[in-house]
C-alpha cells in the first residue's frame, strides 16, 4: 500500500472516529442544575367537549405522542401515580451550548408541543389529556 494512499485512510478514519466522538459525547455532559418536564393532574377532561371541563382550554392527545420523538414527556405521563405529578429524567444543558446542538432536550419537546397545538398553551404551560385526566405540562429545575 502507498504511503499516500495508508496517509488518506488514516486521515479519513480519525475523521470518522471524531465525528462519533462529537455525537455521542454531548449526551454525557452534565452542567449546572437539571431541567425536567413535569406533569400535574388538572382536572377531568370532556371528551365529548374536546375541553377542559369547565373551561374553554384545549389540550393534546398524550396517546397519540410517540416515545420517539417525545421520550421527556411520555416519561413524565408514565410517572404518574394517583393524586402526584409526574416528572422526566433530567437534562442537563452543557456548557458554551454544544450540547443542544447534537442532543434532543426537553426545550425541543416543549416548542415541537407548542408548535404541534397552540390552542393548549397557556402562560403556565401546556396542556395535556391523557385518557379522562387532564395534565399541565411544564418545565422545572427541582427534582418533585
Amino acid at each position: 500500500m502507498r504511503t499516500r494512499t495508508r496517509n488518506a485512510i488514516l486521515v479519513i478514519l480519525t475523521i470518522l472516529v471524531a465525528l462519533l466522538a462529537l455525537g455521542a459525547l454531548p449526551g454525557l455532559l452534565k452542567s449546572g442544575d437539571p431541567y425536567y418536564l413535569t406533569v400535574e393532574p388538572q382536572g377531568a377532561w370532556n371528551a365529548t367537549d374536546e375541553r377542559l371541563d369547565g373551561t374553554n382550554q384545549t389540550a393534546i392527545n398524550a396517546s397519540a405522542l410517540s416515545e420517539q420523538r417525545y421520550p421527556f414527556t411520555t416519561t413524565a405521563l408514565d410517572n404518574v401515580t394517583p393524586n402526584s405529578s409526574g416528572q422526566s429524567d433530567p437534562y442537563w444543558r452543557g456548557p458554551v451550548g454544544l450540547k443542544e446542538t447534537f442532543t434532543h432536550s426537553v426545550f425541543d419537546e416543549w416548542e415541537g408541543l407548542s408548535q404541534q397545538n397552540a390552542s393548549a398553551v397557556t402562560d403556565v404551560g401546556i396542556y395535556v389529556h391523557d385518557g379522562q385526566t387532564v395534565y399541565l405540562l411544564t418545565i422545572t429545575q427541582t427534582e418533585q
